[in-house]
């Protein structure tokens, strides 16, 4: 009997490895030349193994007309993009809830541009991830649209695709993690954009239009990477996580994906004792919150978001006994933790992405308020401030509220899901200090004819620091928890009992 392959399924192997990466090895020589990964290594190590299960893998660019097809299949394999279904992390959260789209966007294949087939491989699985309510992880490198498909005769601009359309309806139904390295322009920065998370590498330059773009638009010629870089879009926000290579990056998509997934039974946490004595005795001192957070938090779970952007809210992701829970906190080296039109714009659309997937809230507030002033108002405080009420007002996920030290005025009630009562559980460590605004500054606006009858300074001043010195003891945690207005005062080594006791009462349980 012979045991050879039939022809059809020899012409078949030979034509899948056209697309793999020993079939193309000029194409990885150059990538790694660069010191890059390939597109299908990125994928290897974002998917669990043998998990992955390929659309249209057999695509090529729409360009039979100008080139040879044999030459196609390899220099347009998959028409430059990667897409299919796969667990990712079913190690640890069981192969169920594991599941979830790929799309890998392959720079080797005409610089990683959108063609004709390539649009209709993402709209496919795009679509797919709405029907089964498939978590996406988008690696999004390439230069945008390509007008070399000299195969397609039925259109003029090319317009009228639905990929940027079908990619952002997905907002809200499952999350969406968009992951760079090197050039992103033009279309591919628009699907990078509208990802709920964004991951990029330290050699990454995303921009609306790449260089031939811009001097096609008469505004000079710019170089590639003067378009963008990493360092801008951390600082304004475009970039979430910044990452040194692909690999970190890689493991930070699974990382992140991981807190939507749900539960881990594997976990452990530090001695909780040390926030004990976190707090400076002297309240004017500031002192690292990120310290707070992971003590309480199980050890190497906090992730943090947008760390250089809005800096005086912290927001990212812990674990609490395995259970996944968004964090928002004060940072109060940054402003003595002041909320800002930023921050707060920020935090508000974090907690946004956090209730439309069911994550459960923690805020650890310490801040004297919102930050005032003309130069606040220039940075249209008002309204992005207010954004922090509209959709504390609009959460459906439980909230537990922890104040370390200050709360006061509107700022704190704008952590809490904008009041003390919004939260299903608020409490404070007994250095808690809370008033309609900031000692000083109520002292100062409600006893400035006081003040200002004491001619000598030291004498002003001793009576200022008398009266500061009044309103705190009235303003202290007890004081606060015996009007009710929070609930309770707690040993700052019990906050995470605390945290996931409420948790648990709102229904909030591991599998």
């Amino acid at each position: 009997m012979d045991d050879s392959p039939r022809p059809e399924l020899q012409a078949l192997r030979g034509r899948l490895l056209r697309t793999l990466d020993e079939g193309r090895a000029g194409a990885r020589q150059r990538r790694h030349a660069a010191g890059y990964r390939t597109a299908r290594e990125n994928l290897a190590d974002l998917v669990d193994p043998d998990s992955f299960q390929e659309y249209g893998q057999l695509a090529v660019a729409a360009q039979r007309s100008r080139r040879e097809y044999q030459e196609l299949q390899s220099s347009t394999a998959a028409d430059g993009i990667i897409t299919g279904t796969a667990t990712i992390n079913a190690d640890r959260i069981g192969s169920a809830a594991a599941r979830a789209a790929v799309i890998v966007n392959d720079y080797a294949v005409l610089a990683g541009t959108q063609g004709f087939f390539h649009h209709g491989k993402l709209d496919r699985i795009c679509e797919l991830a709405e029907q089964h309510r498939l978590p996406m992880v988008m690696y999004t490198e390439g230069g945008g649209g390509r007008p070399g498909d000299t195969d397609v005769l039925t259109q003029i601009a090319g317009l009228h695709l639905h990929s940027f359309r079908t990619w952002a309806r997905l907002a809200g139904k499952v999350p969406r993690i968009a992951v760079n390295n090197g050039y992103c322009f033009a279309g591919n920065a628009a699907l990078f954009g509208c990802a709920d998370f964004t991951i990029a590498t330290r050699s990454s330059w995303i921009g609306m239009a790449g260089p031939a773009m811009i001097e096609g638009g008469g505004l000079g010629k710019v170089e590639a990477k003067a378009i963008g870089p990493i360092e801008v879009q951390l600082k304004n926000g475009v970039v979430d996580i910044a990452a040194e290579d692909e690999a970190q990056a890689t493991a930070l998509a699974r990382q992140l994906l991981g807190y939507f997934q749900g539960p881990v039974a594997d976990w452990d946490c530090g001695d909780q004792l040390p926030l004990r004595d976190l707090i400076p005795a002297d309240r004017r001192w500031a002192y690292p919150v990120r310290k707070v957070i992971e003590i309480i938090a199980d050890s190497g779970s906090f992730l943090e978001l947008r760390r250089v952007y809005g800096r005086s809210i912290i927001t990212g992701f812990v674990r609490l006994e395995g259970l996944p829970v968004a964090l928002i906190a004060n940072d109060c080296q940054q402003l003595g933790g002041a909320v800002d039109a930023e921050s707060a714009e920020k935090a508000a659309r974090f907690l946004q992405l956090c209730n439309a997937f069911g994550l459960p809230v923690l805020s650890l507030t310490d801040t004297p308020g919102f930050m005032v002033g003309p130069a606040s108002e220039q940075e249209a405080a008002v309204r992005r401030m207010s954004a922090l009420f509209l959709t504390g007002a609009s959460l459906s996920v439980p909230v537990v509220a922890i104040f370390l030290r200050k709360g006061y005025g509107l700022g704190a009630m704008a952590m809490t899901g904008g009041s003390f009562m919004a939260p299903v559980y608020s409490a404070s460590w007994p250095t808690g200090e809370f008033g309609g605004m900031g000692l000083e500054g109520a002292v100062r606006l409600g006893y400035r004819k006081e003040l200002e009858a004491i001619a000598d300074p030291g004498e002003r001043e001793a009576l200022f620091e008398q009266l500061v010195a009044r309103l705190y003891e009235s303003g202290k945690a007890t004081e606060a928890a015996s009007f009710l207005e929070i609930d309770a005062v707690i040993d700052p080594a019990d906050t995470r009992g605390e945290v996931l006791k409420a948790l648990r009462a709102a229904g909030v349980v591991a599998r």
